[in-house]
Formats: structure tokens, sequence, C-alpha cells
């Protein structure tokens, strides 16, 4: 126990204001990351607030879909894996790798499970897929290729996936709201989206998200502690009431009404329900080790921008852009991953919406802590912890795609066009495409083909040459007939 005088208590909102003393401080690094313990844990609510909606989409893609067999998974099996497999994985990363960057099963990873995998397999086959581009996610960390691929990025180009990643949640968030939506393709229309439901913002729902943004904008530019967190809490009493007094045909995925019955019991029967190697006896080991591809490819690369994105909003980053420690987290990834083949989850991976924390000051792992206790809870608390409606909690989504975007968009250097197109392709491509892969891919295989133009190959690593050249190979996989 240090003997020294204690230091004067700060103001409630300075660096090391509330910051747990002792152990606590020292282990999460605290205050010398000048955060304070209130702010890591409204970061921590605010993360969970803003992704708690995966415990029920989750299982609504992978319990629609049939394996070869016709089988499909339960979808109360499927709330408990995939509640508990977020739980361990981002209390994994709070406490080990130090970082409030939260995981759960990757949205497009499990579509790729449910319609390409299973189907021409038995689900504990798919499931097994899953757990090898875990291992081999971790074998790549291992051997320093991962790092050395995320440290070969240029700088610009690292500010660009952050700003992609900040234009995709906010489109994310406006998607889920109901703000935009999607035109039908019988429409035989070439616009792909309009505002609200055919082309106007009606019911309560919609109201409820353009006054959450409102005040989240309104509490931000007032520099209100807590703002997101306060946002999302009010909106959803608004909800609540609303929901209470008015005829609401849909709120989507999630209803503000306290539920009848709070407490769940929950189902572990589909926990380590795995077949590692099944799959190839079913489609064939060219087929197989091209399925295990595809999911190591997506989770790679989405994980990779991901951390990049939020560590560098979060200020974890060092001059040239790369994050201490950085192994740490990117193998824990891959432990992630291969957890969430094996709880039938599928792969859980790092969320974007992990900035919704970081908008209210999370710094540390303690942050995942909180988030990861909250998913914890929610195993035997689901129908509580699924009441917020995505309308209350995707304004955090907007008002953090913007603080990003504010951030990074003035240090890339727009003068240099081998850098300037790759990074706009890059930004802009995650939101049009509604994939961070995609984004970091063409803009890795634009910069390589525009620094081989400008007569500046030289300058390229070669760790950007090689990716770029695994993604131009993934591009032309239906062309080569080997999807």
């Amino acid at each position: 126990m240090s003997t020294s005088a204690p230091a004067k208590a700060p103001t409630p909102e300075q660096p090391g204001s509330g910051a747990a003393s002792g152990a606590l401080d020292r282990y999460f690094r605290i205050t010398e990351r000048g955060s304070t313990l209130p702010r890591e844990i409204r970061g921590g609510f605010a993360t969970f607030f803003a992704m708690a909606y995966i415990i029920v989409l989750n299982p609504i893609i992978l319990g629609s879909a049939k394996d070869m067999y016709g089988n499909q998974l339960d979808n109360g099996q499927l709330v408990t894996a995939t509640a508990l497999t977020a739980a361990f994985t981002t209390l994994l990363m709070g406490v080990i790798g130090n970082v409030p960057i939260a995981l759960a099963a990757g949205l497009g990873v499990n579509s790729v499970v449910a319609l390409q995998l299973a189907p021409r397999m038995s689900w504990p086959d798919a499931m097994g897929m899953v757990v090898l581009a875990g291992f081999v996610v971790m074998l790549l960390v291992a051997t320093g290729l991962r790092e050395r691929v995320m440290n070969a990025v240029p700088y610009g180009l690292r500010k660009a996936i952050a700003i992609g990643i900040g234009l995709f949640i906010m489109l994310i968030g406006l998607v889920d709201a109901g703000f935009v939506s999607r035109i039908p393709d019988v429409a035989q229309t070439t616009v792909p989206l309009q505002l609200g439901t055919g082309g106007h913002l009606n019911g309560w729902p919609v109201l409820v998200f353009v006054l959450g943004v409102l005040l989240t904008l309104a509490l931000i530019v007032r520099k209100v502690p807590g703002a997101i967190l306060v946002s999302i809490v009010a909106m959803t009493v608004v909800a609540m009431v609303i929901d209470a007094v008015a005829d609401v045909p849909s709120w989507g995925l999630t209803t503000p009404t306290w539920p009848g019955n709070p407490v769940a019991t929950p189902d572990f029967g589909l926990i380590g329900q795995v077949s590692l190697f099944g799959g190839f006896g079913k489609v064939g080991v060219l087929t197989g080790v091209l399925f295990v591809f595809t999911v190591l490819l997506s989770c790679f690369f989405d994980a990779m921008g991901t951390i990049m994105g939020v560590s560098d909003e979060a200020k974890l980053t060092d001059a040239q852009g790369q994050m201490p420690g950085i192994n740490k987290v990117l193998f824990i990834d891959g432990v992630a991953v291969a957890a969430g083949g094996a709880s039938s989850s599928s792969a859980t991976t790092a969320f974007v919406e992990s900035t919704a924390g970081v908008g209210e000051g999370a710094r540390t792992g303690f942050a995942n802590v909180v988030t990861g206790g909250l998913f914890a809870v929610a195993l035997f608390l689901t129908p509580v912890a699924t009441m917020v409606p995505s309308q209350a909690a995707t304004p955090a989504l907007l008002a953090v795609g913007f603080l990003i975007l504010a951030g990074s968009v003035k240090e890339i250097d727009w003068a240099d066009y081998t850098i300037a197109i790759p990074a706009f392709v890059t930004m802009v491509m995650m939101p049009f495409t509604y994939s961070i892969t995609n984004g970091i891919g063409m803009g890795f295989i634009t910069f390589a083909v525009l620094r081989l133009a400008a007569g500046r190959g030289r300058e390229v690593p070669p760790a950007m040459y090689a990716v770029a050249a695994v993604f131009a190979f993934y591009y032309l996989m239906p062309a080569l007939g080997l999807t």
C-alpha cells in the first residue's frame, strides 16, 4: 500500500475522477488512459444497449435455415448460445486485452453459415468449419502474420477504415430504426433505398428515433456526461409510454413493453455440438477449404477494421496509428471465432457498436467487463435485455459515426491521389456494400494498383500486395466456379 499523501480529488469529469483506486485502477490503467470509473461503466452500458439486438437477431438468422437433413436449430437454445458466447468473449477481451471492444455473433458471417454451409452439411459440420477458421486466425496471430498485415496498412488507409466504419454504423442505425428502408426488387427501380416507408416517415417508432437523434446530439453539444446512455434510457421510457397508449403495429425486433415474466431459463443444449471435419466428407476437401477460407476472410478483415477503427477513436493508438499490445487483442478475436462455432452461435467477432461505449468515454477493458456482465445477466433476463427498441438505441450510432468522421477525415493526405483515392474507395464501399470486409478489400486492391501505376510500387509493403492478391482471388472465385 502506498504511504504517500492522497492526491486532491479531481472534478467529476476530469481524468482520474471516479477511477477505481489500487489494484483495479492499475490493472485496467483507467486513470493512465485519462478515463474514470463512471465513464467506463456508462460506456459498458451504452455498448450493451447498442448491440443487445444480436440476442434476438442471431437466432432469427440461424434458426430460419435448415441443414442438408432438414434440421433447424432451436430458437431458445440459440438465444442462450448467443448471449453466453458474447458474455465470455467480451469479458475475455476486457480482462486480457484491456480494450473497450465488445464481441458477439458476427452479422454477415452468420448468413454465410446459415445459407452457404448448413444446406450442404449438418449443423455440427457447419459449426466445425467456423471453429477451424478460428484456429487458423489464432495460427496467423501466433506467427505474427496478422499483426504484420495490420502494421503494413498506410496511415491514410487506417483513417479511411475508421471513417468507413463510421459511415457504415450510421447506415446501420438508419436502417435498423426504419428511417431508411430497402425498396423491394419488384419495384423495378434503380434506387435501392428510400426515406422511411414509401418515401415518407410514418409511425411512432420513427418519431422515437428522430427525437432520440436530436436529444443525443443536443446532449453532446451541451457536453452532458453520459449523453448517449441518457438518450437511450430516456427514449426507451418514451417508447414504453407510446406503446402503452397508442396502437403501434410493429417496433421491429424488440417491443418496448415490460415483460410479464422477465426471467428466462437458459438452455445450453447447443454448446459443444460440433464436428470439426465432418463437413469435408460431405462437400469434399477443396470445397471445404474454400468454405473455411470464406469464413476466415470475413472474420479476419471485419475484426481488423473494427479493432483499428475503435482503437483509433478511443485514442489507444500511437503516432503511427498502431496499437501497443495488439497481438493479445487479435489472438482473443481468434479465440472468439472458434468459441462462436463451439457454441453453435456462429463466428463471434468484434462489434462496431463498441463505438457507442467509446463515445461515452470508455477507454479500457473495464467497460467490457460491464458489457460482458450484462450479457451474462441477459442469459436469465433476456426478455428485459431485449425490451430496448432499436429506435431508442440506434441514435447512438449516428452520433458516434459523426464523431469518427469529424476526428479522422482531416488526417488523410488528400493531395496524394495514390492514398486519397483508395481511402475514398474504402470509406464509401463499407456502407454501399454493407460490409467492412469489402471496403477494406477494394481499398487495398486500389492502393496497390495505383502505387504501381504511379511508379511507386516499391513503397507498398509486401504484405499489402499479398492481401490485395487474396482479395482479388476472393472476388474472382464466382467467375472461376469456386463458390
